[in-house]
């Protein structure tokens, strides 16, 4: 295929791994199936068939019926490339904050909604380094690993869903973020030496950070009262608050305040068991030097 003469390769739908319409996720599949009718009306509006478009999109043709059917979710650019070539003025390229949503699992999404409303988050975790403050090295590390096998799809999937969900930390103003981590989550060297002394730094970098705060809890902690699993409260302007923890309530979010009263109880208490950030921050130091 070329355009003006040069040769062009038409990127496919096995080019955007990660870009499946959820099927389940009514809100989602109605958001994607307004956005592929719109591109097709307008691209149909200008008299522009469907392989031309393609064309001018540098996107295969199967791709163009793919979205516009409603059956695959356009990236970003797509969108802005498509505005531009259909000289939309504006109007496909301002669907993508719609879009981008779509794209994230819906239980993601209402996570994220959560965080992104909270003035305050307490997070304690015993498993693994919480999604929050992991790498995106980390990240696929740890995904990799999952059994049953995520396919590519499903991976870039969980990953873009947990990186959207960083922009927590760059929110004005700012939460309060207090995040409490087992010591064993540190030590392990997930993905590799290198990949576990970048998410070691990430850790110190994050944890300068004036709004976040980052504790470990030490292995040889005799009286634990984090035994129960995660631990998660997010508080809110309006005085409000949602909890959640493996070890209580069955593991559903909760709002009740005698509930909410249990969690912050020993969230509480697991926050004064750990070591302080500054002591925190010399172990994660020392683990470094030791690598």
């Amino acid at each position: 295929m070329s355009v003006d003469g040069e040769a062009v390769q038409a990127r496919s739908e096995t080019d955007e791994p990660g870009w499946e319409v959820d099927r389940d996720d009514e809100w989602g599949v109605a958001v994607i199936t307004t956005v592929g009718r719109q591109l097709k009306l307008r691209r149909e509006s200008v008299g522009m068939r469907a392989a031309d478009f393609a064309v001018a999109m540098g996107y295969g043709e199967d791709l163009v019926y793919k979205i516009e059917a409603g059956n695959r979710i356009p990236r970003p650019e797509y969108l802005e490339k498509a505005d531009e070539v259909l000289g939309a003025g504006g109007l496909l390229a301002a669907m993508r904050e719609d879009v981008a949503k779509v794209r994230y699992p819906k239980r993601v999404r209402e996570l994220a909604k959560l965080e992104a409303n909270a003035v305050e988050v307490g997070l304690y975790s015993n498993h693994n380094i919480h999604g929050l403050l992991q790498t995106e090295e980390h990240m696929r590390a740890l995904f990799d690993v999952w059994l049953p096998a995520h396919t590519e799809e499903e991976t870039e999937h969980m990953v873009a869903a947990r990186l959207a969900r960083r922009t927590v930390f760059e929110r004005s103003p700012a939460p309060a973020l207090s995040f409490v981590q087992e010591e064993v989550t540190l030590r392990r060297p997930v993905g590799g030496t290198m990949v576990w002394r970048r998410q070691l730094e990430h850790l110190l970098e994050l944890g300068k950070l004036r709004h976040v705060s980052i504790q470990v809890m030490p292995t040889d902690c005799e009286d634990h009262f984090g035994t129960g699993g995660l631990i998660e409260v997010l508080k809110f302007p309006d005085g409000t608050a949602v909890g959640r923890s493996d070890g209580a309530f069955a593991g559903r979010p909760v709002t009740d305040p005698k509930q909410l009263r249990i969690l912050e109880l020993r969230y509480g208490m697991i926050r004064a068991q750990a070591l302080t950030p500054r002591e925190s921050r010399a172990l994660i130091e020392q683990m470094l030097g030791e690598s």
